[in-house]
């Protein structure tokens, strides 16, 4: 699954500089996450990143990206060509 960002957002610019894949992005009022690039950080990390670093606890799984782990690692590797 794709994580997304809920509008508890404080815009506090942890998470972006967090993800490894470039997948958040400041939108019109919060941060947004690109469900195309996100991997929940498979392939890069243990644990997603963002939700490492956000302090109100407002990145949950996006319930219209519902994707297993081996989904998400497909994506990894067509992202960075890399064979993890």
């Amino acid at each position: 699954m794709a994580l997304m960002i809920t509008d508890e957002c404080i815009n506090c610019d942890v998470c972006e500089p967090e993800c490894p894949n470039d997948a958040i992005t400041m939108g019109l009022t919060i941060y947004e996450i690109d469900p195309n690039k996100c991997t929940e950080c498979v392939g890069h990390y243990d644990v997603p990143q963002c939700r490492q670093v956000c302090p109100v606890d407002c990145i949950p799984l996006h319930p219209e990206h519902v994707e297993t782990h081996d989904q998400l690692m497909t994506k990894y590797r067509a992202l960075t060509g890399k064979e993890n």
